[in-house]
């Protein structure tokens, strides 16, 4: 069985890297991070954070694809589609490039209050598998020169607030002031990007964490909300601090590692722009979420549920994640926009 998997893996890379009539503006496409970007890794851990039931996946284009927390592509399915690459497959599922683990973030804790999920350090030990065991047998001389061309996308941070920080008598609140908490969350960032860097990495683009506070439950620190129609800016200033610091440390990295470029992505400005203005982007509802869930609209959906009859006029599909229609506008903005990433898009990524 291994060894079929092993076959399957290497057609799928070689395909991959070598095809001539798919014409792949960059060799691959890895994707580190959370349940924005999880595409069924969690399928095959014991954990609440799954998505491996409908509705979810109930619009993505072709066969049913359950394992993403959203209705269709996410962000990082509209990033592979503009590089001429396939989806890539959740790590579990056939030691794919996609690495990403929903509840799981920065720190090590975070999310173990839902089951099992794979940190970010997990993550990176997983790729480091690919490198030395796949890759580096499969193209060796070449594998540093395909990695320096491929993009990393990093998409970390939610978690620590939203499944840890935020938590009822969560021990990091208790241990650290919002400031602090935000420089350990950049100190470890900082460490674990340079992991990834060392092991191969160079064009990186790295997500911001979003308006926790405006989401269909709402945050604020040591306890859950009902959705206001105004976002909970109390939440979301402890959140900037965050958000604040992580374009000086990506600049830094940037400067400091040689060949690298660190990107990051706005997704906190895109998010709360179209929350609060939703006819901007096309959508009508960025209130409410499309599919039933528990908790009153503010966690995950109930399982084989019929969600909203027009999904693609709500930018959030859950309690916490967007629609398909949200991840395109956005994606179309860190692609080709001057205002979904700084301080380059991913075009201008690639060209480098």
């Amino acid at each position: 069985m291994l060894q079929a998997r092993l076959k399957l893996h290497l057609i799928f890379i070689l395909s991959h890297f070598l095809s001539s009539t798919s014409n792949p503006v960059a060799p691959a496409l890895y994707i580190f991070g959370d349940s924005l970007v999880d595409n069924g890794n969690n399928n095959w851990l014991p954990t609440m954070a799954r998505a491996d039931y409908t509705p979810y996946g109930l619009n993505f284009p072709g066969p049913v694809m359950l394992g993403r927390f959203t209705n269709g592509r996410t962000i990082a399915d509209f990033m592979a589609e503009y590089l001429g690459l396939p989806y890539p497959p959740p790590y579990a599922s056939l030691f794919g490039y996609n690495y990403a683990s929903a509840a799981c973030g920065i720190l090590p804790e975070t999310g173990i209050n839902l089951g099992k999920c794979y940190t970010f350090d997990q993550q990176i030990e997983m790729f480091e598998q690919t490198v030395q065991s796949q890759l580096y047998p499969t193209f060796q001389d070449e594998t540093q020169g395909i990695l320096s061309k491929s993009i990393f996308l990093v998409c970390v941070g939610t978690n620590d607030y939203l499944n840890n920080y935020f938590m009822p008598f969560s021990p990091s609140s208790q241990q650290y002031d919002p400031p602090h908490f935000a420089q350990l969350l950049i100190y470890r960032l900082s460490l674990q990007l340079k992991r990834l860097y060392n092991l191969g990495a160079r064009k990186v683009m790295v997500m911001e964490v979003g308006p926790l506070g405006c989401t269909p439950t709402g945050v604020e620190p040591t306890k859950w909300i009902m959705h206001k129609i105004e976002c909970d800016e109390n939440a979301n200033n402890i959140l900037s601090m965050f958000n604040k610091e992580l374009p000086f440390l990506l600049s830094y990295l940037t400067s400091t590692l040689p060949g690298s470029r660190f990107v990051l992505v706005h997704t906190y400005s895109f998010s709360y722009d179209a929350i609060t203005n939703p006819w901007k982007y096309g959508l009508s509802d960025s209130s409410n979420s499309c599919c039933k869930t528990w908790l009153n609209g503010g966690f995950q959906c109930i399982p084989k549920q019929t969600p909203c009859p027009n999904p693609n006029e709500h930018f959030f599909w859950d309690g916490h994640h967007p629609t398909e229609a949200a991840y395109s506008r956005f994606s179309r903005e860190v692609i080709y926009g001057s205002s979904g990433s700084s301080p380059i898009n991913l075009m201008q990524l690639v060209e480098l």
